[in-house]
């Protein structure tokens, strides 16, 4: 959970938008939030079982009234993601991401750990920015260095530009087998329309503070000096890490993809 600056991958900043047209694709921007750094907790390729959810709060349909397309299997499906992503999203740089391969289940493993509070980041190693994590002295205190917020920049911008209703669509598509990869993680019978939910609402949660944002040295990284900030889960802390202006950027835009996959605004923290 720590803020470490990560080792230098080679690829240049703007991937970030490429993944983050992606899930515009699949109506979760915030998916890449959080392509940051390495973390303690490893790869995830099965989450643990949530909480049961009230019986009071009804399982919403996400998605879309689409009607269906046939669909090839799973271990097949890279194909049609890749067409259907093109056709919704014109950036070139959107080939790169989708030339890897098991994008359904990637994106499953990915919302699914956002749900459970963890970083996806060493799902999505690959697509770590290039450039490393700052932080500033001033007297005897410690803070990010706003530079640092820059290697997010594009990503905000890419997410502010996506369209909720042509990416809800989209989920509503490819739900069938994004279902069957998430079976595949061990919930045969548990919706993944809730899931995405509680992965959008985590990441609506966090208020996300105004100027300098104070940390102090941990292990071999920076900890939040604000207890209440450390105390968030990982994956919310990676959101704050993209700075006050991006963070509020993705929030917004999520509060937008989330009514147009029919979460009941009641259920949706407000972002600021």
């Amino acid at each position: 959970d720590d803020l470490r600056a990560p080792r230098p991958s080679g690829r240049p900043a703007r991937l970030w938008v490429v993944v983050a047209v992606l899930m515009a694709a699949a109506a979760i921007a915030a998916y890449v939030v959080f392509i940051g750094q390495p973390v303690s907790e490893g790869t995830t390729t099965k989450v643990e079982v949530p909480e049961p959810v009230a019986a009071e709060v009804p399982v919403q349909t996400l998605g879309s009234d689409t009607a269906p397309i046939d669909l090839p299997p799973l271990d097949e499906s890279d194909v049609i993601v890749r067409e259907m992503v093109r056709a919704l999203s014109g950036p070139p740089q959107v080939a790169a991401w989708l030339a890897t391969d098991g994008l359904i289940r990637n994106f499953t493993v990915v919302v699914a750990n956002i749900a459970e509070g963890k970083t996806p980041a060493p799902v999505l190693r690959a697509l770590r920015p290039s450039a490393d994590f700052r932080v500033t002295e001033l007297g005897d205190n410690l803070y990010i260095d706003p530079r640092s917020y820059e290697r997010y920049t594009g990503f905000a911008e890419g997410v502010a530009s996506i369209n909720p209703a042509g990416s809800t669509r989209l989920y509503a598509l490819l739900k069938p087998r994004i279902e069957e990869a998430y079976a595949e993680l061990g919930y045969p019978d548990r919706p993944f329309d809730r899931t995405f939910e509680r992965a959008i609402v985590a990441l609506l949660e966090p208020p996300v503070p105004d100027g300098l944002i104070r940390v102090e040295p941990r292990g071999i990284g920076y900890g939040f000096d604000d207890r209440r900030l450390q105390a968030l889960t990982a994956a919310q802390k990676q959101l704050l890490r993209m700075g006050p202006e991006n963070a509020r950027t993705v929030q917004r835009k999520l509060h937008e993809i989330a009514l147009a996959l029919n979460i009941p605004a009641e259920r949706l923290p407000v972002s600021e």
